[in-house]
């Protein structure tokens, strides 16, 4: 059960990476530093604060405390300026931090007790943690993009109306697909 957890989780982060992507590959790129108001993130400092979380997180994931003293948790939500190969970076930064840590984990490491701004958490408690709080600005990075783009916005998923055409073409297709992932590739 524990070696599922890990595939299934990796899965599940892979999942969230993609939506991200792809509704910030909607946005057109000075609108990726677009604030509703001084008091809003943008999307970009959205993507700045997820990777600086990845890096102080999963960076030695098992050995120190998940929150390093060289980061700068503060500066992730200054608004500047920028440009899209340099978030696309700073996203890919962070991503790879995880997905190594991730790789490197082995089933017996999943109980371990490991640190986060010092207070214990299991490895598998922790995991669960850092995936609701992606999933959390992720899901933030979408709406943005969506009240950006308005009618222009293109769905991520099943579009408002399209349940029942989505489902009778799930359902007649005969093959089961083997996780929930698959059918957003």
């Amino acid at each position: 059960m524990e070696e599922n957890y890990l595939n299934d989780i990796k899965k599940l982060f892979d999942y969230y990476k993609m939506l991200g992507e792809r509704a910030m590959k909607q946005v057109p790129e000075e609108k990726l530093f677009w604030q509703h108001d001084e008091n809003s993130n943008s999307i970009a400092i959205i993507v700045k604060h997820i990777s600086g979380n990845m890096l102080s997180r999963f960076t030695d994931f098992l050995s120190s405390d998940g929150e390093k003293d060289w980061r700068d948790r503060d500066f992730e939500f200054e608004s500047g300026g920028g440009s899209r190969k340099e978030l696309d970076e700073i996203w890919g930064k962070g991503w790879e931090c995880l997905e190594a840590s991730l790789n490197e984990l082995q089933t017996e490491d999943l109980q371990k007790t490991i640190f986060i701004r010092n207070t214990g958490h299991t490895v598998s408690e922790a995991i669960n943690r850092q995936l609701a709080h992606y999933a959390s600005h992720i899901g933030q990075i979408i709406f943005l993009a969506k009240l950006i783009l308005k009618s222009d916005w293109k769905t991520l998923s099943i579009a408002k109306g399209a349940s029942k055409e989505f489902n009778a073409r799930k359902f007649s297709d005969k093959t089961r697909h083997q996780h929930f992932t698959d059918d957003f590739k």
